[in-house]
This record gives structure tokens, sequence and C-alpha cells, in this order.
């Protein structure tokens, strides 16, 4: 299911390739849908590349290409992954200031994952910073914990990170974003994953997997994807979701 702005915004894209051939700009879909920035773009887009909607032609600028559409008449409920550009700014008097959580459905999401409120909250292990750029130094576990909702949370263990670096921020991770990790030393072609490359560095990037080589790619134009032999590669887990603040 979709929520409202992720339907509004694969039907423009739709209407938009059918009409002139070529997919959007980020500026026109911000326009459309009445956001405030292109960054809610950048997580719509992938929460529909996600569930199979939507498909970015890497290398190609401007290419979207629209898999399915969804079978219903009229647009869902409105949205929960994208912040309200209308009201009030977080942090004033008549808007307090709370979290973002952005939960998308990503790859690693499990079906039959318990059902809890956003206030029922576990305590997880933080790792520290991840370059979501070029590779930084293997992380270690520190003392710090990270409250995060069990919705968010399907079967297994989980972690947490801080994002820092650009390069994943057209699949909607940003720089000081918190990234909540189901551990895995296994993840699916296309999964967004914590590797850990020759022992001693570790990255977030997407996984592809081609022969015997592990392609680990970003999500940002300005960054070439890193191709590795797969035995220097260790898959530490995939991305099962991120939480935000707004300050």
């Amino acid at each position: 299911m979709l929520t409202r702005k992720q339907h509004e915004l694969l039907l423009f894209i739709d209407r938009h390739l059918k009409r002139t051939g070529f997919s959007p700009s980020f500026d026109e879909m911000k326009d459309a849908l009445n956001l405030r920035s292109k960054s809610g773009i950048h997580r719509l887009i992938s929460a529909l590349e996600e569930r199979g909607f939507l498909q970015r032609r890497h290398h190609r600028a401007r290419a979207l290409e629209v898999l399915r559409l969804p079978e219903m008449a009229a647009p869902p409920t409105p949205s929960k992954d994208v912040t309200p550009d209308a009201g009030p700014a977080p942090g004033t008097a008549d808007q307090p200031f709370v979290p973002n959580v952005i939960k998308g459905d990503f790859a690693g999401r499990l079906a039959g994952a318990p059902i809890a409120t956003d206030a029922e909250a576990v305590s997880l292990p933080f790792y520290g910073r991840i370059a979501a750029g070029q590779p930084i130094e293997a992380l270690r576990e520190t003392e710090a914990q990270v409250a995060v909702p069990m919705t968010l949370l399907g079967r297994g263990d989980h972690y947490t990170l801080e994002v820092a670096g650009d390069s994943m921020v057209e699949a909607g991770i940003l720089d000081g974003d918190t990234v909540v990790i189901r551990r895995s030393d296994t993840a699916d072609n296309g999964q967004v994953v914590v590797a850990l490359i020759d022992d001693q560095e570790v990255t977030l990037k997407r996984l592809r997997r081609r022969g015997s080589t592990i392609a680990l790619e970003p999500a940002n134009a300005r960054y070439e994807s890193r191709i590795v032999p797969a035995d220097r590669v260790r898959i530490q887990g995939f991305l099962v979701g991120l939480l935000r603040r707004y300050e």
C-alpha cells in the first residue's frame, strides 16, 4: 500500500513520461507535490523503488521508469513518510519538536513483524558514525543506546549508526541520519547494506553482486561504485529504517 504522497508522485511521473517521453526533474516533482525541499522527493522515489513501482536507470540523467501503477482508484490516506509542508515550524510554541521517524518498507523488512505504536520503543546499541561516502575505520560498539520504535523492527538483532556523508542522498539517506540496521551476514541484491571491506573499512552502500565481485553502489551521481572481490567484503547487516531529527 502506498501513502498519499507516494501515490501522487507516481501518477505525476507516469503522466509526465507519457506526455514528454522523459522523466520530470526533482524541482518539477517538488512543485507538483507542493513540497518545500527536494529531500522529500528523494525519500518518496526511494520508497517507490523499494516497493517495485519505480526504477531508476543509473548513469542516465533524469531517467525514471514506472514499472507498475497501484491498483486503486483513489489515493490512500495522508502520507506519514514526508514531513508536512504547511503549519508552524518544528520547535515553535505551536509545534513542539519531535523526531521524524521514516519507516519505509525497505527490502529487509519482514512480513509478520511485531505490531506496536511508535510510543513503544526499545534501546539498540549505537556503533557510531558510518561513511555514506568514502569508507571509514571499522566501527566498534559504544556504550551509547538509541531508542527505536518497535514498528521499525522485525525479527533478529538490530543496531544503529549515524550517517556521515552525502553519497546516499538519492536513496533518502542524509548526512546526520540515524540508520537502523538488522544484523545479518547476507543480503539480497539491491539492499542497502553495511559492508566491511578487508576487515578494516566500513561503508553504507547498495549491494550488487557481479560474478566473483561485489559492487558497492552510491546513490549520488557525484560518486562512483566501488568494485571489490567478493572475498574481501563481509556484510554486517542491512537497512530497515532510519530516524531523523528536524532542528
